[in-house]
């Protein structure tokens, strides 16, 4: 975890106090007396030339707040170099599959070509190899390829951002080894999701009767190496399936799990994913196209094998004629198939008064009850508002513009060239070859061979495959961590940052039980926006595991991932800002305060 100022979840900021020492913005620009050139070295990069629109004439000595603004610009991007790169490189534990088995079968391979048991060529992973240690695009386009899919953006996550830390300077658990009861445990979680995807997320509470529910809950409280949520020390119905968070701690290379706040309170759906968001004179529905039950891909080993090999395969989604609310874990998965919900739409919910009339054009919170953060620095000043420069809407929706793009890059940067991990569709393949054919040399954990998951698996499909609700399974790179879970880490961070935590959501709603096409209002424990913000977070995430590409792992270690990714950005930030302010104040998922 980068070194930033940390406060106790019950610290005195949330009577909008801190004791917070004056930001570093001060003590670091006192000290920048070096020269842009030393500070970024020598470069190739021609001199830019003035703006034609200054003239060529004579021009006016310039007024001393010019001369100011401009020196000011240098000293603060000077002072943010200069303190990102004091951030040492971070320590990459990996979990040793990719050398421990000479056939790569716990590493990621698809889109190479296979034999017929779905183990890749040895000189095509030796070039994917090569590549993955020079970061060279003449040694990435020497990868042949075993079909038409190619490689997921490897060079983009080495693109230098302007803002923020590199993802060398960001550090996760290993992940899960293959062998391991960990893995194991993830596997009968995403084959029980996979198997319960039409199941309403009304049953997924105490006292629930559905069989299924109670079985996945039962199965996964007995293995060892579960890490997610757990009520009493046990995965209950109201806990299955919500995910969790992964952090790094030095005492245990597993990492730290833990489930952030709000993500048991209520219903399974965060609020953000079940209101329809204003845009303006338009609004955008808050109701899904969700696809048929039948839409199930790569149960048949043909198929699969043909997708490991990243060609063309059968089949494509179909869909039901009545759009309705995300009501179970295949709508989520739908939500999630073409990329996350817009942060940008999603910020408008906090940041557009209600409209009592029509609700749909306005969100969640009036006007004279605005749920800005409370070290919002407008807040206090008395004769001056926010606006597009800062602290207004489209200023936000800037800041999350450029995180939703750094997130993806730091996690990028561990698939390729950190931990190249197996997906759960390659798992499914080796647990196929394992039972159907005899295959004794694939050493996965008797906690998922034996298990009631599996077997279910096979009765229903005919296979020990993981059935994909997308056609050719998963994207061409590897599991971990998730990419689109880093998406929506920095996005829950950001608005987290902008907006009160604590504030309590009026009027919350669920999905009608019988008719998911209308909403019905929730009654229960309060939901605040921290709390429903970390539940985004969650099913966003954990929507790609209901899709069978991810792992619980993928999912969690992204959450501090991108947590770290936009603290950064908005430590840069904080530095570039005129007006009054300690900082932006958030709490991460794992409940501890943080200023940046």
């Amino acid at each position: 975890m980068t070194n930033y100022c940390n406060i106790e979840p019950k610290s005195s900021f949330a009577s909008g106090k801190t004791s917070r020492a004056p930001p570093r913005r001060q003590v670091l620009l006192s000290a920048t007396g070096f020269s842009l050139g030393a500070a970024l070295g020598t470069s190739d990069l021609a001199p830019v030339a003035p703006a034609a629109a200054q003239g060529t004439g004579s021009a006016p000595p310039a007024r001393p707040i010019d001369s100011a603004m401009q020196r000011r610009a240098l000293e603060v991007r000077q002072a943010c170099a200069l303190q990102a790169s004091q951030v040492p490189i971070a320590p990459h534990p990996v979990n040793g599959d990719e050398t421990r088995y000479p056939n790569r079968i716990g590493t990621d391979t698809r889109a190479l070509p296979h034999n017929a048991r779905g183990e890749v060529e040895p000189a095509a992973w030796q070039a994917v190899s090569d590549a993955c240690q020079s970061g060279e695009t003449t040694d990435f386009d020497k990868i042949p390829l075993g079909g038409t899919r190619r490689l997921g953006n490897p060079l983009g996550t080495m693109a230098v951002s302007l803002a923020g830390i590199t993802p060398t300077q960001i550090t996760i658990p290993a992940p899960p080894a293959l062998a391991s009861a960990e893995r194991a445990a993830e596997a009968a979680e995403v084959y029980w999701q996979a198997l319960l995807r039409d199941v309403p997320f009304s049953e997924y509470r105490d006292g629930t009767g559905h069989p299924g529910v109670l079985a996945a809950a039962a199965e996964l409280s007995r293995m060892p190496g579960y890490r997610g949520a757990k009520m009493d020390g046990r995965v209950t119905p109201a806990t299955l399936f919500r995910g969790g968070a992964l952090y790094v701690d030095p005492a245990d290379p597993k990492g730290r799990a833990v489930t952030p706040p709000g993500v048991l309170d209520g219903p399974m759906v965060s609020q953000f994913l079940l209101r329809d968001v204003p845009f303006g004179a338009q609004w955008i529905s808050a109701r899904i196209r969700p696809s048929t039950p039948d839409s199930e891909f790569l149960t048949d080993y043909e198929q699969w094998l043909r997708a490991q090999n990243g060609q063309p395969v059968a089949g494509q989604p179909r869909f039901e004629a009545t759009p309705r609310y995300i009501a179970n874990g295949r709508d989520l998965a739908e939500l999630v198939r073409q990329g996350l919900t817009s942060p940008v739409a999603l910020s408008l919910l906090l940041g557009t008064p209600s409209v009592e009339a029509d609700p749909q054009y306005g969100g969640m919170f009036a006007a004279a009850q605005s749920p800005l953060s409370q070290a919002n620095p407008y807040r206090r000043l008395r004769n001056q508002s926010p606006g597009g420069a800062t602290f207004g809407p489209s200023y936000l929706q800037a800041v999350l513009a450029q995180a939703i793009s750094c997130g993806p890059r730091a996690a990028y940067w561990q698939k390729w060239f950190v931990h190249r991990t197996l997906r759960p569709e390659a798992y499914g393949g080796l647990a196929h070859q394992r039972l159907a054919n005899g295959v004794t040399d694939y050493p996965l954990h008797d906690d998922f061979l034996r298990s009631e998951a599996l077997d279910r698996t096979r009765a229903k499909g005919g296979s020990y495959l993981l059935s994909q609700t997308f056609p050719d399974g998963s994207p061409i790179f590897s599991a971990y961590p998730g990419g689109g879970a880093s998406v929506a880490a920095v996005t829950a961070t950001v608005l987290k940052a902008f907006f009160d935590e604590s504030r309590t959501l009026e009027r919350p709603v669920q999905p009608d039980p019988g008719d998911p096409t209308r909403l019905v209002p929730y009654t229960g424990p309060p939901l605040t926006v921290g709390g429903e913000l970390n539940k985004l977070a969650m099913n966003l995430a954990m929507g790609r595991n209901w899709t069978g590409i991810h792992w619980w792992s993928d999912a969690a270690a992204s959450m501090p991932l991108g947590e770290e990714v936009a603290i950064a950005l908005l430590r840069d930030e904080r530095m570039t800002l005129q007006e009054p302010f300690e900082g932006f104040s958030l709490t991460r998922f794992d409940g501890s305060r943080v200023i940046a």
